[in-house]
């Protein structure tokens, strides 16, 4: 492929994230081999050739308890800060559970770990799918709106407290009273903020209050419906949302291949797995007063990925990928985060052969269309 940049100044250039495996079964709900490890000695060395070859963000899960073929899983906050420690540029995006984690426990962690390690901490709050869950932590499940209500409140506090002295906050689940953190967080004004969902409440959190909102793996008309609403909410309060869209991305070398690797992954998907996780997430997902939560269109074959990713269709030769980026950019997508079979090697393919045409294809088609 030969592009040629035109002068015309481009968008800012998309950014690319990989879900960290911190929790064991990979990114898919199946019995295919995989080459990927859950442990820390392989995401130290996942992490630097993410770096290498282009990622800004890793993305670490959140699980307390094994379920739906992820058995083993190691705490997200510790194990961000473990990849920070080996690593230079790459930014963390820590998982967090409202409930189990307290907003000031959290603003006081982030601050320490983006002080430490040169502002690249990034938390990535997530509202709660799993019942069973906090069931087993003796924590009360909260219906839909709730927990989104809890959400909300725990990003204020978080937000208040790294950027204000003598912080006061008092509402429903979390209070606080003329708290002052020292030090503050590195980052200004403070460490990203990021959350998911695809409800009514997730969707005017996202415009309220987060910096970035993360989509499930969809259609490009599905991705640009979510990205208008939250961007006319975020208008609503002064603010800007930037868009992150998953995708479980296969690239290989012709289609078919790419394809092929497809269906072995799905033909051997765990039925079971599948089938209790799709219980549990399309519960939570038609629990919204509208029922249009997360999951609550997906089937059997999108569940074999967690969040959807084969919908968005980043499935083919490194062309073909790159191009569907650049169409996702077109709508507002600022933001790729990949999950992947096979990890450091797909990483690394992904960096050297799709990265390269996403770059040049910003260059080039982007501005000379803005231009016409």
């Amino acid at each position: 492929m030969t592009l040629h940049a035109l002068p015309t100044a481009a968008p800012a250039p998309l950014k690319f994230a990989y879900w960290v495996p911190n929790v064991s079964g990979g990114l898919v709900v199946s019995k295919i081999p995989q080459r990927t490890d859950w442990g820390l000695e392989y995401n130290i060395k996942l992490a630097r050739i993410a770096e290498r070859v282009g990622f800004d963000y890793a993305l670490s899960q959140i699980r307390f308890i094994g379920s739906y073929g992820a058995e083993y899983q190691h705490e997200s906050t510790t194990f961000s800060t473990a990849i920070l420690a080996n690593t230079t540029t790459l930014k963390v995006i820590a998982a967090i559970l409202p409930g189990p984690w307290h907003p000031h426990v959290i603003a006081k962690l982030g601050a320490t770990a983006d002080q430490i390690f040169d502002g690249r901490w990034a938390i990535n709050v997530v509202s709660g799918w799993f019942a069973g869950e906090y069931e087993a932590l003796g924590l009360p499940w909260l219906e839909h709106d709730e927990r989104y209500r809890r959400s909300r409140e725990f990003i204020e506090v978080v937000k208040g407290i790294w950027t204000k002295d003598n912080f006061n906050y008092a509402g429903k689940y979390y209070s606080a009273h003329d708290f002052t953190l020292k030090p503050k967080p590195l980052q200004s004004p403070h460490p990203e903020i990021f959350q998911g969902g695809n409800s009514r409440a997730a969707r005017e959190n996202a415009g309220a209050v987060s910096d970035w909102y993360f989509m499930n793996g969809n259609t490009p008309e599905g991705h640009k419906e979510q990205i208008d609403d939250v961007r006319s909410i975020a208008a609503r309060h002064g603010r800007t949302v930037r868009f992150g869209a998953n995708a479980f991305i296969i690239a290989r070398e012709t289609e078919k291949e790419a394809k092929a690797e497809l269906e072995r992954i799905v033909e051997q998907a765990d039925p079971e797995a599948v089938n209790a996780f799709g219980g549990a997430v399309k519960q939570a997902g038609q629990a919204s007063p509208e029922r249009k939560g997360m999951w609550q269109d997906s089937t059997f074959r999108d569940l074999i990925q967690y969040n959807d990713g084969f919908r968005t269709n980043l499935i083919g030769t490194p062309e073909q990928i790159a191009e569907r980026i650049v169409a996702l950019k077109k709508i507002g997508v600022n933001l790729i985060l990949g999950g992947f079979l096979h990890f450091q090697e797909e990483v690394e393919f992904f960096g050297e052969r799709v990265l390269p045409l996403v770059r040049e294809l910003e260059a080039a088609v982007l501005p000379a269309e803005a231009a016409a």
